[in-house]
C-alpha cells in the first residue's frame, strides 16, 4: 500500500514538473511582461536605447496598466549588440521570466537572431529598430513583426527622389553587417533601375571611430552621392569627418539611409543641413504627432524619433490584440495583430500583413538650413508623403514562406 501511495506520488509530481516545463508562460495570474531589448550603451544607444523602454511604458499606460485582467510589465536590457548576448536574454525572458513578447530589436543581426528563437518558442517580436527586410521576407515569422522602417522603405524614398533629381553617380558607404549589406544591395537595385550608376561601395565595421579611408575614396570617386548606409553614432561620425574633408562644400551630397532626429541634434544643423532620408514618424507633422512629441519631450528631455515613435505604436497594438484574443497564446495574438488596423498618431489605417510588415506611409525628409529653423528640435522639411504600398516590398515579389502566390 505504501509502495502505490509513493508510486502515485511520483506520477503526479512528475506530471507538474511536465506541465511547468512545457508551459511556463501560462501563469494567468502573473504579469503580462513585454521586454524592450535593444543597444543602451553602444552606438545605438541614442537610435533606440532607453528611449524605447520610455516609449514602451507610455503605451502601457495609455492602455490602462492591464490587460487580461493582469498587471503589464516593461522589463528591458542592453544586447551590447551582440547576436550571441540577445539571444540568451532572449532565451531567459521566454523561459524563467514569462516574457511574452520582445520590442525595438534595434540592430538588424540580433533581431534576426531573437526572431528565430521566439518562433521556436511561439512568442510575438516587434521589430522597430531594425532595417533588415530579411526579418519579412526569408526569415518571417508567424510571430514576426515588423513595425517602423526596413531597407526597402528607406531607398524607396530617398534614393529615388535624390535620381529625379539628377543624383545619377552614387558611391556607397555601408555598415559591415546584415543590415548594411541588405541596404546596399537594395540602393545598387534601385540605383541602377532608375538610370544612375554605383561609383564604387566601401564597408565599414561597425562603431568604426576613423571614416577618413573610406570617405577619401568616396570624395576621390567623383560621384555626386554618397548614400550613407549606417546608423546611430556611426552616421554622426561620417557626417562630422565629410564636413572635416570639405566634401559637400567641394559639391557631392550625402544621402542617409537611416537618419533619425537625434543624430540631428547631435551633429548640429550647420553640420546636418541639406541632407534627405526617409522617416517613419517626425513629431511636427500633425497635432498628433506633436502631442506625443511634447509629452516624451517632458519625460526624457529629447523629442522622440521614428525608432521610439514605433515602439510605442507596435506595443499598443499588441497589447490591443491581447485584449481583442482574450488570451496571451501568440497563435491567437499575432492573427488578431493581422486583423486589427492600426490607427495611432505614428499611422493611419495602417495594416499588418501576412508577412508580418505594418504597411504604413512614410515621409521624405530634408534637414533645415540653421536658418529655416524656428525652434528647438525644429529640424525637418518634409517634402512628401510616400504612400504605404509604395514604401513596401509588393507581396508578389516575396520571398516569404508564409505569403501563398
Amino acid at each position: 500500500m505504501k509502495r502505490l501511495v509513493g508510486l502515485k506520488r511520483m506520477v503526479a509530481l512528475a506530471a507538474i514538473i511536465a506541465a511547468e516545463s512545457i508551459c511556463p508562460a501560462t501563469a494567468q495570474n502573473g504579469p503580462i511582461r513585454i521586454g524592450v531589448l535593444n543597444d543602451q550603451s553602444g552606438l545605438y544607444a541614442e537610435f533606440g536605447g532607453l528611449g524605447s523602454v520610455t516609449a514602451a511604458k507610455m503605451a502601457v499606460e495609455d492602455f490602462g496598466g492591464k490587460a487580461l485582467g493582469r498587471d503589464i510589465e516593461i522589463v528591458s536590457a542592453d544586447h551590447q549588440n551582440k547576436a550571441d548576448i540577445g539571444t540568451q536574454i532572449a532565451r531567459k525572458w521566454f523561459d524563467q521570466d514569462n516574457v511574452l513578447a520582445i520590442a525595438d530589436l534595434t540592430n538588424s543581426g540580433v533581431a534576426l537572431a531573437v526572431q528565430g528563437l521566439a518562433k521556436e518558442k511561439k512568442r510575438i517580436t516587434l521589430a522597430s529598430g531594425p532595417g533588415s527586410t530579411r526579418l519579412t521576407q526569408e526569415d518571417c515569422s508567424p510571430f514576426g513583426f515588423a513595425w517602423t522602417w526596413d531597407t526597402y522603405s528607406s531607398v524607396i524614398g530617398t534614393a529615388r527622389t535624390v535620381l529625379k533629381d539628377g543624383g545619377k553617380s552614387w558611391f556607397i558607404l555601408a555598415a559591415d553587417y546584415a543590415f548594411g549589406k541588405q541596404m546596399a544591395e537594395d540602393l545598387r537595385k534601385v540605383i541602377t533601375a532608375n538610370g544612375g550608376t554605383v561609383a564604387g561601395e566601401v564597408r565599414a565595421p561597425l562603431s568604426t571611430p576613423d571614416f577618413s579611408s573610406f570617405l577619401l575614396q568616396a570624395q576621390s570617386s567623383k560621384a555626386q552621392i554618397i548614400a550613407l548606409a549606417n546608423g546611430g553614432a556611426d552616421t554622426t561620425n561620417s557626417v562630422k569627418q565629410a564636413s572635416e574633408f570639405g566634401i559637400v562644400q567641394g559639391g557631392q551630397r550625402l544621402a542617409s539611409m537611416a537618419l533619425v532626429i537625434s543624430d540631428v541634434h547631435a551633429l548640429g544643423l550647420q553640420a546636418a543641413q541639406g541632407i534627405v532620408a526617409t522617416t517613419g514618424y517626425y513629431w511636427d507633422r500633425d497635432d498628433e504627432s506633436r502631442a506625443f512629441g511634447n509629452r516624451y519631450l517632458k519625460l526624457t528631455g529629447r523629442m522622440p524619433g521614428m525608432i521610439q515613435a514605433g515602439v510605442y505604436s507596435s506595443v499598443l497594438h499588441y497589447l490591443k490584440a491581447l485584449k481583442a484574443a482574450g488570451t496571451d497564446d501568440a497563435d491567437a495574438v499575432a492573427a488578431k495583430m493581422r486583423e486589427l488596423p492600426v490607427n495611432d498618431f505614428f499611422a493611419k489605417n495602417g495594416k499588418v500583413r501576412v508577412d508580418g510588415k505594418m504597411e504604413h506611409d512614410m515621409y521624405l525628409i530634408q534637414v533645415k538650413a540653421p536658418s529655416e529653423s524656428k525652434a528647438p528640435w525644429d529640424y525637418y522639411k518634409i517634402l512628401r508623403t510616400i504612400p504605404a504600398e509604395e514604401a513596401s516590398i509588393p507581396l508578389s515579389e516575396s520571398k516569404c514562406p508564409l505569403v501563398k502566390k
